[in-house]
Parts: structure tokens; sequence; C-alpha cells
């Protein structure tokens, strides 16, 4: 699976693919009414963030969110048609001065408030945006190595409420002059169209639209194969599951994922204990399943993913979402999402907007990025069946989750075992025979702070040691411990944790098979 992360506007990681712009992982929000956004030139030219979105590849960078249906187009004719394969600064460029990043910093933290003002209020201004965001974006992709999804305004309607497609495709034109690789999308979150901008559109007619723009795509040499998901839905609620099944009808065909969002609650009214809930948690395989049950009738073997996801609606729950309690959910959505068969998560967001990001405003990254960091580095794509180690876990507080590990950083063969502990007590996990003679290395987070007083913590320790970067573009050491082969494993109080079996040699680990 791959995560996403969002530039919020939204980025992704990618579970395993049996499976985080608004990911990998998302990122950040545009904002106001400036035509180009100081806080993404900011972010995209930083060295820092360049290294902590490289360490997160493969992934998606998703430039997308509620504010992708106010943005327009507005080309400025920076760039003549014949201008070359290349824009934006090089990969190369110097850094920018001190003084420059601490200022944008201070605009950016100011007009957070603006945003979170209109989410609240449901207004939203039109924002636009000119060829050198399109080049900043790029930019940021390119020396990265992720790949960028770019949301299309969805709410540019004609007189009979067809979707508008010119400003969509002076942009592609834009693009495809400058030889911009990406994938698209087309909308937001549809089925709040009517409450954020007075306007209607059913499931069918959105289809047709994603149509529509599947024919502009292929009428370009660059983009006729690219990338276009959608629709991008709210979560299984009341009416959205007839608008879902509504746009398969239509435009299944037109795109590459079925993709929905997931949020477990209301960042302002939730708590510590919903965090550490599996009830909360389990209700992520309720609403997947829904979805997945839709898409089966309508359009069986379209692959399904969670286009944008995260702790809690509403820009995070502050004082949580941004804590290592937010791991518990985090971690859990990527093990129990691979399970259930979802094919990307996308992590609402990378950097800015609200209280949900992987990397905090002073770009230092928070729990949550370490978690992803590891998933990335010790998790493989094929999932395997968890049952010979539930049985010997008593409690629900316990959650496993076991795949192959990733073959770029270790032995065909070896398997990984996902660990969360939401109790306050400590935890013994007993291995299956198989693997029990393996050796293990462990990779053991814990708050750097003892107790229910930890889960409010915004760092994290690996196996004792505080993590954090040791300067711009070097990482702290995130090897794990080698523990002998053993019967238990040890799984400390409010503690996530990955058990890599280095020795095990699972046939379906060998073998590329996929068990669920």
């Amino acid at each position: 699976m791959k995560e996403l992360f969002h530039y919020r506007l939204t980025a992704r990681e990618r579970p395993s693919r049996s499976p985080s712009p608004e990911s990998a992982c998302r990122g950040m929000k545009r904002r106001g009414n400036r035509s180009d956004d100081p806080s993404i030139i900011n972010h995209s030219s930083s060295p820092r963030i360049r290294t902590l979105a490289k360490a997160l590849t493969p992934a998606f960078l998703r430039f997308g969110g509620t504010r992708q249906d106010f943005m327009v187009f507005t080309p400025q004719g920076y760039h003549q048609p014949d201008s070359g394969p290349t824009a934006g600064q090089s990969c190369d460029d110097p850094e920018p001065p001190s003084w420059l990043e601490e200022r944008l910093k201070d605009e950016w933290a100011q007009r957070q408030a603006v945003l979170l003002r209109e989410d609240r209020q449901r207004k939203y201004k039109r924002v636009k945006f000119t060829e050198f965001t399109v080049d900043l974006l790029h930019s940021f992709t390119n020396c990265t190595g992720l790949d960028l999804i770019f949301g299309l305004n969805a709410l540019l309607r004609t007189a009979d409420n067809t979707w508008n497609s010119s400003n969509a495709r002076s942009l592609l034109r834009y693009c495809e002059s400058r030889r911009y690789r990406m994938s698209w999308e087309l909308g937001n979150e549809p089925n709040s169209y009517e409450k954020k901008a007075g306007i209607r559109v059913d499931g069918y007619q959105l289809g047709q639209d994603f149509s529509h723009l599947r024919e502009i795509m292929s009428e370009s040499r660059l983009y006729r194969d690219a990338g276009l998901y959608g629709p991008d839905i709210g979560q299984p609620r009341d009416h959205r599951t007839d608008m879902l099944e509504g746009f398969l009808k239509s435009g299944a065909e037109a795109v590459d994922a079925c993709t929905w969002h997931h949020y477990y609650v209301n960042g302002r009214d939730t708590s510590l204990e919903d965090f550490l809930d599996p009830e909360v948690l389990d209700t992520l395989a309720l609403k997947t399943n829904e979805v997945l049950e839709k898409v089966r009738l309508v359009s069986p073997g379209k692959t399904v993913w969670l286009g944008e996801t995260s702790s809690a609606y509403g820009g995070g729950a502050p004082g949580l979402s941004d804590t290592f309690v937010a791991g518990f959910m985090w971690l859990d959505k990527l093990g129990l999402g691979a399970r259930l068969g979802l094919g990307v998560v996308m992590r609402q967001v990378l950097v800015g907007y609200g209280s949900y990001h992987l990397v905090d405003n002073n770009l230092d990254p928070l729990p949550d990025y370490w978690l992803s960091i590891l998933y990335k580095r010790l998790v493989g794509p094929e999932v395997l069946k968890i049952a010979a180690f539930s049985d010997f876990v008593q409690s629900r507080r316990v959650r496993l989750y076991l795949h192959c590990s990733n073959k770029q950083s270790y032995r065909s063969g070896a398997v990984t075992l996902i660990s969360l502990n939401l109790s306050k007590k400590p935890a013994r996990i007993s291995a299956p025979a198989l693997i029990s003679s393996s050796t293990v290395e462990a990779f053991v987070l814990q708050s750097d702070r003892p107790g229910e007083e930890g889960l409010y913590s915004r760092s994290v320790k690996l196996n004792g040691e505080v993590l954090k970067m040791v300067d711009d573009k070097t990482f702290p050491d995130l090897q794990g411990t080698r523990l002998p082969p053993a019967e238990h494993l040890q799984l400390p109080a409010y503690s996530l944790a990955f058990f890599v079996f280095t020795d095990a040699r699972a046939a379906a680990c060998r073998e590329h098979g996929l068990l669920r």
C-alpha cells in the first residue's frame, strides 16, 4: 500500500499494496485570495522539507482539498510554449536566506487563523494561481521524487450544470508545454458542494464530468496515459453511497482508482480516550467494507484508494492529532487498510494547515512522521494472515498486523509484525513456532514521557532514544535492537512497535504471495 501525503491545499504514502495538496502524506492549504501562496514557496524551497519528503518516497503528493474547488488558473505568460522541458528552480539552487524563511513562516502562521475561520463558516474565497505555483510544485516533486497529483476545480459549471473545462484545458496546455508529468483529480468531496458553494451535482453527472476530463487528457500526448483519480467522496453516510453509485455508473471507466475520504472523529469534540478506543479504530473497517461492496456491485475489479485521511476532521484535534497518541490511529489505519485491500492511503497533511500534519510549522518531524518513515523502511506490500499471533493475544487493546518485510531492507522471506499496545499495562505477545526461532530486530516507539501524560507529547523515542533531525539533511540513527530468538515479545504500555523476523523464511514472502 502506498502512503500519500497531501500538500494542503493538500501528500500520500503507500500502505502495503494489499496497500500522505490536503501524504504518503497532505501538506499545505491555499489561503486567502493571493495569486501565489508564500507558504508553498517557503516549504518547497526548504532543504529540510525536501529531505523529509524525499525519505517518504515512493509516494504521491496530492495538491488538492476543499480549496481546490475555489482555485482558478490565471496564466501571466511567464513562459512561452516552446520554452523547454524544465521550469522552476533547479534542485541544486542555493537555499533561501534564513531571514526569508522566518518571514514566510510568520506569514503562514498568521494565515492559518483565516483558513480555520473559512472552514468553520464554510465561506471560501476564490483563489487565483499562476504558472509560478505550478512550477514550484513540479520543482518540489521533481527534486524529491514524489509523484504529483493535481486537483482540478469541479465547481466551474456551465448554465446546464455540466463541468466547464476551459480553465482545466488552459492548465493542461501549460503543463504539457513544460512537459510536466503528473496525475489528475477533479473536485473534492462533491457530497458537500451544496453546503460550501450552493451547487448540487449528482453522482451520475459527476461521472460524466470525469469522462469529459478523460477525453481531454486523451487528446494530449503527455497525459493520454496519465492517472486520473476520483471522486474523492466523503465517507459513507446518508446519500453518499448513492452518489458513489451514480458516479461509478457513468464515470468508473474514466478513473484509474476510486477514491474516498475517512476520518475517525470530529476534531472539535473528541478526546484522548477516542484515540485509544478499539471500537473507534474499528469504524474504518465498517466504512471501508461499505465502499468496497458498492464498488464491487457496480464496477467489479475497480481499485479503491483512501484518497484523504487523518485522525480527526475539521483541521484535526488540537493537542491530540499532532501528538504521540495520534500514532495509534495512524499506524492502525495503515495496517488495517492494507488488510482490507485499500490500494493507497493518502495522509492529510504533510506540512502546514491544522493540527494533523506530519511536520510542524518549524519543519520538525512529529511522531506520525517517524512512524511513516519506519513503515516505509520495514513493511513490504504483501499482507499475511495474523491468526497465528492472534491466538496468543487476549486483550482487545493489543492490535497486530503481519506483512512481508520490505525487500529493499531485508532478505527475501523476512516478515514484519506491526504491533500496537493501547493499554496502560505492558503486554506479552507469543510468537508461533514457525518464526519464534528467528532473530528479531525490534523498533519500539514510546513517548519521551511516561504514562498518560506522555500521550500528549510531540516527541517520540525509538528504543529509548529521542528522535530528532541531526541537521536539515541528516536523519538520526533509525536502527533496530537485535533480540535473540524467543517465544515471547514484550510490548511496553502505550507503545507502537515493528518486530522484524529476519530469518523467518516465510514462503509467501519468498514467492511474492499475498494472503489476507
